[in-house]
């Protein structure tokens, strides 16, 4: 499997990630187990997770699940070194971890520490800050986010200090990359600027919400990609699953996802059906699996670093391994493009 450079690290990642975060709710240990082994076979050598995973719910029982079941597949197996691991501090505003606190300087080396115990392993290959304090455009508030109260000397601050942090950390030994996730243009900027001042991480990736149904990332953060060397993490490849068509009709699939989250989070819309329709369509024209179809448009956007998936059962990995050996003609990638202008922002 094609690997690419994971920003200015040195780190090269599989362009496929594995995803984790129903392990723990929706999946069992030892189905985290057996994907993570089929991954690896696959020539898949990144899988992500958070501290505050599982999710579908996200509840205080679950929390670090997760990395409980990463970190026991890494004692069964010893084989840390195979894989390269990324985990999440989560932001402001979760009420289970540090009462809903923001991330901060003096958060971060207990919450790596947290984790560190929980994967069973003495580094994290990627630690990411799973959203901002001040707030994000992602998860649909790009229709209502106000940035106009905030304060941008105290935002600076807590970014200089955090990266300082970090420092730390790295020169502990317990990091070696550091990332962003649900972040901005403006966001990424400030941490690449910070950096820059104090000789500390760079930023070496963004983890956001991207796929063809959500192409927020297309403008600004897709030239800061770019010219910046900080290449897209994108998650929900597949738009929660809408993008499979498993959910036309009406259908609700026991176990989905859409059965334990009737809404998917805002992307549930008439629109988002009729769009869904209209890639299906560019599929059955072409002969392709619209899964892999979604994957393989992913892989080709020219800042795409990795494309994090999951699954919940082995026959729905099975397919979206197969998508690395999909190449999508030029004429198709055209289709596709056509259809976006068609139903831009469904959702």
């Amino acid at each position: 499997m094609e690997r690419r450079a994971l920003g200015r690290t040195g780190i090269e990642v599989s362009v496929l990630c594995l995803g984790s975060m129903t392990w723990g709710t929706q999946n069992t240990p030892k189905e985290g187990h057996d994907q993570i082994d089929r991954a690896l076979e696959a020539g898949i050598n990144f899988v992500d997770t958070a501290e505050m995973y599982p999710v579908n719910p996200i509840s205080a029982k679950t929390i670090g699940r997760t990395e409980e079941i990463i970190g026991k597949w890494f004692e069964r197996d010893s084989r840390r070194n195979d894989v390269i691991l990324a985990t999440k501090h989560s932001g402001a505003g979760l009420s289970y971890l540090r009462d809903g606190a923001g991330i901060t300087a003096e958060s971060i080396p207990e919450t790596i520490e947290g984790s560190l115990r929980r994967l069973k392993t003495d580094y994290i290959d990627l630690y990411q800050f799973h959203w901002p304090n001040r707030g994000s455009y992602m998860f649909r508030q790009n229709w209502n986010y106000d940035p106009s109260k905030q304060d941008a000397l105290a935002v600076r601050q807590n970014i200089e200090d955090c990266v300082g942090a970090l420092q730390a950390q790295v020169d502990r030994g317990v990091i070696r990359a550091f990332g962003l996730s649900n972040e901005s243009a403006w966001g990424t900027a400030q941490w690449l600027s910070a950096a820059e001042r104090t000789g500390g991480p760079r930023v070496a990736s963004v983890q956001n919400e991207y796929s063809l149904m959500c192409r927020l990332y297309d403008t600004d953060m897709a030239e800061l990609s770019v010219n910046e060397d900080v290449g897209l993490l994108s998650f929900s490849p597949l738009a929660t699953g809408l993008l499979t068509g498993k959910y036309q009709g009406g259908a609700i699939p026991v176990g989905s996802r859409l059965s334990l989250s009737p809404e998917l989070g805002g992307r549930k819309t008439d629109r988002a059906f009729e769009a869904v329709d209209a890639y299906l369509a560019v599929a059955l024209r072409n002969g392709l699996d619209p899964t892999q179809m979604a994957l393989a448009w992913c892989l080709r956007r020219p800042f795409m670093c990795s494309v994090i998936f999951g699954a919940t059962n082995m026959a729905q990995l099975d397919v979206a391994l197969a998508s690395i050996d999909l190449t999508l003609s030029d004429a198709v990638m055209e289709e596709l493009d056509i259809t976006h202008r068609a139903f831009p922002m469904p959702y």
